[in-house]
């Protein structure tokens, strides 16, 4: 059963034009050092010429319905939050073991040398508590990217999850939204 109030990413993969601004604010905005990154570009090429592609994926944590994370997580640190759905990390439970690492598809957990523990996106929930939108979808110049409950964005935008660069959606079930609209 689907949380009726899961939150989700639409990506728009025809608007956005891999300028990673979405990168650098998330990164800004929770202190990230160089190599730890919440959401990352991926820069993607298919077919040769005379029909050769290319397009570019902004993806962060998919706060999954089926979470590889949460499932590989030995001391149950990384779990989902019942009010909205996201995949949050509990820093009081947290060994920094890496496992949720090595078992999500999209890489989205990250170690901070620091702490010692995992770190990962989390919707920016500070500034969504006070009515605003995670960086990401604020900071992108071509509005590329947008959050909010999964089942309106998919109502709007439909519930493709794959494209390629990015492992099938049947893994994970991940909140996201693939579009190639202009």
């Amino acid at each position: 059963m689907t949380n009726p109030n899961q939150v989700g990413f639409y990506i728009n993969v025809s608007q956005c034009i891999g300028c990673k601004t979405c990168v650098i604010s998330c990164k800004d905005k929770n202190h990230l050092e160089v190599g730890r990154n919440f959401r990352r570009v991926y820069d993607i090429e298919a077919g040769k010429y005379p029909n050769p592609k290319k397009w570019h994926l902004s993806i962060s944590c998919n706060h999954c319905d089926n979470p590889a994370c949460v499932s590989h997580c030995p001391t149950q640190a990384m779990h989902k939050r019942a009010e909205d759905g996201v995949v949050l990390v509990d820093h009081t439970k947290c060994v920094g073991c890496k496992y949720c690492t090595w078992a999500c598809p999209y890489e989205a957990p990250q170690f901070n040398p620091q702490l010692g523990m995992m770190t990962k996106c989390d919707t920016c929930y500070d500034l969504r508590a006070k009515g605003q939108n995670p960086v990401c979808v604020d900071s992108c110049p071509m509005r590329a990217i947008e959050f909010g409950l999964i089942s309106e964005l998919r109502k709007k935008y439909g519930d493709n999850a794959d494209i390629a660069g990015l492992p099938n959606s049947e893994i994970t079930h991940p909140n996201l939204i693939v579009g190639f609209n202009r």
